[in-house]
């Protein structure tokens, strides 16, 4: 069988973010990829070509001022490299977030990397989730506590640290990271069945 490959290309400034790529990470070796989790700012020539060979990338940043933070923004730029060749074209892409309002714009951070991943010709994958919390019998123990599709959100107090981050939002990355390996295990193995006939 093929083993699907997620890299998850992440910074995280305080360790809130850190911790939901873990969590990214779990869900996706739950699910039966291999994983690599790459630090974009420290990221090295070795793990560009990780991403290169991965069938799926999960972009993770803090939301800073209303959107990724300046070194997930670097990285996004050094991306450019690989997107004069296309060489992520058709691979599968998803993302999360974190920061410390509920809301605090976090929707724009998701649509930065899913504008970023079409500049790529990636395809997206969602959270596939319906909205937590939003109703008297819901509490915020539910997955997708904060009602965001288009990735894994997450919000943690800006006085307190990366321990503290809601177990809710760590189950949410963790669904998000089995979505996505079960989404390009499904393109791997299309994939390999399609080269199979051609030959």
């Amino acid at each position: 069988m093929t083993t699907p490959v997620v890299s998850i290309a992440y910074h995280s400034g305080y360790g809130h973010t850190a911790v939901l790529a873990e969590a990214v990470s779990s869900g996706a070796l739950e699910a039966g990829a291999q994983v690599h989790l790459i630090k974009v700012d420290e990221i090295t020539d070795a793990q560009w070509e990780q991403l290169d060979a991965s069938d799926a990338v999960v972009f993770g940043s803090p939301t800073y001022m209303g959107t990724a933070s300046g070194a997930f923004h670097v990285f996004a730029e050094a991306s450019s490299k690989r997107w004069f060749g296309q060489d992520w074209k058709d691979k599968l892409a998803a993302g999360f977030t974190n920061s410390g309002s509920k809301s605090g714009d976090k929707l724009h951070t998701l649509q930065f990397f899913q504008i970023l991943a079409a500049q790529h010709g990636m395809n997206w994958v969602n959270l596939g989730l319906h909205p937590g919390w939003n109703n008297s019998a819901g509490s915020e123990h539910d997955l997708n506590r904060l009602g965001v599709f288009a990735g894994a959100a997450a919000q943690t107090n800006v006085d307190e640290g990366p321990e503290t981050v809601h177990k809710a939002d760590i189950a949410t990355a963790e669904h998000l990271g089995r979505r996505i390996a079960d989404a390009a295990r499904v393109v791997t193995l299309g994939r390999a069945a399609l080269a199979g006939v051609a030959a």
